[in-house]
């Protein structure tokens, strides 16, 4: 997920999230390929006129179009009201961490559940009633020695033994189950955009180009030079038998293939 968005994203966040079309912009008066072009073309201007009239028609600041500040609804909106640290506001402005990120996670349906346990843990609100219960337990583990002097593998016994319940262990459960889902339901939201995930186009072209290289004839040394001709965009099938010995003496001398298992390798 990237720090910031594009002028571009946010002009299309802003359509499709209304479930418009280019052609219901029309009351913009602006036409539908320069609106496509404002979507998608990186280094087509919008002019002042054109910029109003967006941020007009979507109810929105130019300042959020030209994603010059993230607040769509309160723009004026002071530290003092937000309650924030020094420290939180050093962080959010250092740019070690990606804000837009942690404003989803912070907006997530589940976060202010997050944040009750947590605080309820913090406080430690709950830490005399699991002593309590604990205690309790105990005492009739006690009782139960006592009066009837139980073996150690006593089903009852190990019951009341394991009912006994720590509060960190039973915060962490909680905690970790909700922050879960959260994360979930983030990475959910995530999954089509294009730099959510690494590009595995290089690997795929790769593992192709590694299948073609080896239905090349020849040694392994043979392969290996089709393949690393293939990565320099030469066509091995074109070069003549001198170019290719060439080649292959060359690629003898290379580490990549001296420490690959092709060059202990023989062909059947």
């Amino acid at each position: 997920m990237k720090q910031g968005i594009t002028i571009q994203e946010r002009l299309k966040d802003l359509r499709t999230e209304r479930h418009l079309k280019l052609e219901e912009l029309a009351a913009t008066k602006i036409s539908k390929s320069a609106l496509g072009s404002y979507e998608n073309d990186e280094l087509k201007e919008i002019s002042h006129k054109n910029l109003v009239e967006l941020a007009k028609f979507y109810g929105v600041s130019t300042d959020y179009l030209l994603c010059l500040t993230e607040n769509r609804n309160h723009p004026d909106m002071g530290l003092t009201e937000l309650h924030l640290s020094d420290d939180m506001v050093g962080l959010l402005k250092s740019g070690r961490i990606n804000n837009r990120l942690l404003c989803e996670i912070a907006t997530h349906e589940d976060f202010v559940t997050l944040m009750t346990d947590t605080e309820i843990y913090v406080d430690g609100v709950a830490a005399s009633h699991f002593q309590n219960f604990n205690s309790l337990l105990e005492v009739l583990r006690g009782q139960v020695l006592s009066q009837y002097q139980p073996v150690e593998e006593d089903t009852a016994l190990k019951a009341l033994e394991a009912m006994q319940i720590q509060e960190e262990d039973y915060f962490c459960q909680v905690t970790h189950r909700t922050w879960d889902a959260i994360l979930h339901a983030i990475r959910e939201a995530h999954k089509d955009d294009t730099d959510s995930a690494p590009d595995n186009s290089n690997a795929i072209k790769l593992i192709k180009d590694a299948k073609k290289a080896l239905a090349v004839p020849g040694s392994y040394l043979d392969v290996f030079t089709a393949l690393m001709c293939t990565q320099l965009q030469i066509r091995y099938e074109k070069l003549t038998e001198q170019e290719r010995t060439v080649l292959k003496n060359v690629m003898k001398k290379t580490p990549a293939y001296k420490d690959s298992p092709l060059s202990r390798m023989k062909r059947r």
